[in-house]
């Protein structure tokens, strides 16, 4: 399954919700402010750090371009563009969006 969070670690529990209930094996796609999560530093960054165990994290890299995060990526986060967004997409039997 891939799931796909778009809300920052700092406003909502989205991204501490979706790693909680990602089975092992899953894929979790941060996309907008949810991609603050992927960086050193962040708020975020043990829990992803520990969740790499079990479920493999992309980043949408224009997104933390845009935010100037491009250079904080954490180690092991894999970054897609686009296109990797539709393939991830594309490649997986469901997906599920964490508000």
């Amino acid at each position: 399954m891939l799931h796909i969070v778009n809300k920052s670690p700092t406003e909502r529990n989205s991204v501490e919700s979706c790693l909680a209930h990602a089975k092992k094996g899953s894929k979790v796609l941060l996309i907008e402010d949810a991609v603050y999560a992927a960086t050193k530093g962040g708020a975020a960054e043990a829990r992803v750090r520990s969740a790499m165990a079990d479920v493999t994290i992309y980043a949408l890299q224009p997104d933390l371009a845009a935010r100037g995060m491009a250079d904080r990526v954490i180690d092991g986060v894999n970054l897609v563009d686009y296109g990797g967004f539709v393939d991830l997409v594309a490649e997986q039997a469901n997906c599920q969006s964490w508000l």
